[in-house]
């Protein structure tokens, strides 16, 4: 599994912080000339999972605008289980900031029709992140 930097990468009876957002099987597709899978995607399942939870949160469509600080703790290898958890840091009126494990912070902005930023909808199960 890939880990968070709260300690569960060396412990693993320990799940990290926040919520299981996506879980998948690294394919030999996704390697590296050495057979590790690429750090690319791994970052693609990190926003894959976060987009869900942002999604979940803004209540209707969200679209990336920063991640930030990425740091992968261990090669991953094909074969083995990835699991993404999400943390919610912070509610803003048109975005959310999600701590995504292996480590990084994603932004997610809520996005209308037009592909403008729109409003987060108020939801007492993350009204307590609003940073307002």
């Amino acid at each position: 599994d890939t880990d968070s930097a709260d300690g569960a990468a060396n412990d693993p009876h320990r799940e990290p912080r926040g919520m299981m957002v996506l879980r998948t099987v690294a394919m030999p597709k996704d390697t590296n000339p050495n057979g590790d899978i690429f750090g690319g995607w791994i970052m693609s399942q990190m926003d894959m999972g976060g987009g869900l939870l942002a999604k979940e949160i803004a209540h209707g469509r969200v679209v990336t605008v920063t991640a930030d600080a990425l740091t992968f703790l261990r090669p991953v290898k094909v074969g083995d289980t990835v699991c993404i958890y999400g943390e919610i840091l912070r509610v803003g009126r048109t975005s959310t900031d999600l701590h995504l494990v292996t480590t990084g912070t994603f932004r997610f902005v809520a996005i209308d029709d037009s592909r403008r930023p729109r409003p987060i909808p108020r939801d007492p199960r993350y009204d307590h992140y609003r940073g307002e």
